[in-house]
């Protein structure tokens, strides 16, 4: 298994990771990336969560997905695997321990992947990016939510040094990876973002949406 960087403080987070303001912050982050996974696939048969936790973004697309066939979710954190396994009353839900960079699934297996805020934390991006598109079938979706932003820039010569956390890097490394109608939206204020990108031969072009909840006014919620 390759190195992923913060997995002991992952590790050490998993029981309390959905508690508090923070845990709130992640739920919200999960709850709109639901939003914009089924507005790109409406009923995905096979979902893959990379970078799992404890398993809150695949059990709402559970519940909103009656379809589906599986639910698989990975995780380096061993603590953060068995909260999600405990969690889950769905049948159709999994989770195991696994990097990005060494999916253990065949080729073509899922229709759509999702991943939040983990993105940051592989050890080697492009790696795991060609094996998502590699574990995507045919006109399959990748949503992918992380810290992408030009305010970020700055970490880019530091404690982030050669990672994708821009949106212009990030283009550039989907399409390394054989991603194609890449469209960007934002998810969470300024800085959280996410990208739909599709894995290549698709005809239904991906349209940027906004998933972040109406404040009542037809303008976006924050």
């Amino acid at each position: 298994m390759p190195a992923a960087r913060d997995v002991a403080d992952f590790d050490a987070r998993a029981t309390g990771y959905e508690a508090g303001w923070l845990g709130r912050l992640h739920r919200e982050i999960a709850d709109r990336t639901a939003r914009l996974a089924l507005a790109a696939d409406p009923a995905p048969r096979r979902l893959l969560d990379v970078g799992c936790g404890t398993g809150y973004l695949l059990r709402t697309l559970a519940g909103r997905c009656p379809d589906a066939e599986e639910l698989v979710g990975i995780d380096p954190a061993p603590s953060m695997v068995e909260v999600a396994t405990r969690s889950a009353a769905d049948q159709r839900l999994r989770f195991s321990r696994g990097v990005a960079e060494q999916l253990p699934y065949p080729d073509a297996t899922f229709d759509l992947i999702v991943s939040t805020t983990s993105f940051d934390h592989w050890s080697d991006q492009l790696a795991g990016l060609r094996e998502c598109r590699r574990v995507l079938q045919p006109h399959g979706t990748l949503i992918l939510v992380n810290q992408f932003s030009l305010w970020l820039t700055p970490t880019l010569v530091g404690s982030r040094r050669g990672k994708s956390r821009t949106k212009r890097r990030g283009t550039r490394l989907l399409r390394a990876a054989g991603f194609d109608r890449v469209a960007w939206s934002a998810l969470h204020a300024v800085i959280i973002n996410a990208v739909t990108a599709a894995s290549g031969g698709g005809h239904t072009p991906i349209l940027a949406v906004d998933p972040r909840p109406s404040r009542g006014d037809g303008r976006p919620a924050t």
